[in-house]
């Protein structure tokens, strides 16, 4: 399977909450806008829900890509899509339902994500292939911002790569937290297709040319 071109999911989480609007001007073409969604009780830590998300919609024609850290997630998946998000991400491990939240997310025209948390195998997605359009693997513990990189990720890459290929299916592989300049190539040239970045945008002294030389290293992986 040929994969597409490398995207850049830059993190708002890390942008200026009071001006949303104007970090989104720094983004590439090849960007999407990731928004972390908490809600203090899967994830110790709360962030914003669907009015922001209503709001950049309004400023913005990029994709909006919601990543839900919240429980019950059934119950606000498809709010999310109505709100103006285009691809929405559910934690497997707060969802026991998961097949049928990814199928309504999927009615509601949105792409339908799955988010595993690094304590989880890609091996629990066996019997989900095709039932999602991407799978989100977390290389931190979900809640906060600017940590480090779990090295054990590249290996549950390369096995979810592993797995994609022998089951046919296709859907993007997306890695979230301590992503930056120095693994970004490894990432990428492990199988990932979606790099979330926060910091090393976001709060780079030029979030502009951080783009750029992050977008360079993921094509230089690929």
């Amino acid at each position: 399977m040929t994969r597409p071109a490398p995207l850049l999911a830059p993190s708002i989480l890390s942008a200026d909450f009071a001006r949303l609007a104007e970090a989104l001007p720094v983004l590439d073409d090849r960007c999407v806008v990731h928004v972390d969604v908490m809600d203090g009780r899967f994830v110790p830590n709360i962030t914003l829900g669907m009015p922001v998300v209503a709001a950049l919609r309004k400023e913005t024609q990029r994709v909006l890509d919601c990543h839900l850290m919240i429980v019950e997630p059934s119950r606000y998946a498809t709010a999310f899509v109505e709100a103006g998000a285009d691809w929405v991400s559910v934690h497997q491990e707060a969802d026991p339902h998961l097949h049928r939240t990814l199928a309504a997310i999927r009615d509601a025209g949105a792409k339908a994500g799955v988010v595993l948390n690094p304590a989880t195998p890609v091996e629990t997605l066996t019997d989900l292939m095709g039932a999602f359009d991407f799978a989100l693997l977390m290389s931190v513990n979900p809640g906060f911002g600017g940590q480090s990189f779990i090295p054990r990720t590249l290996d549950k890459i390369r096995r979810l790569d592993a797995m994609r290929t022998a089951s046919g299916a296709d859907f993007l592989i997306e890695v979230d937290g301590g992503v930056g300049p120095s693994n970004a190539r490894s990432l990428i040239a492990a199988g990932a297709d979606v790099l979330v970045a926060g910091n090393a945008v976001f709060k780079a002294p030029d979030p502009r040319a951080a783009v750029r030389a992050l977008l360079a290293e993921m094509d230089a992986g690929r």
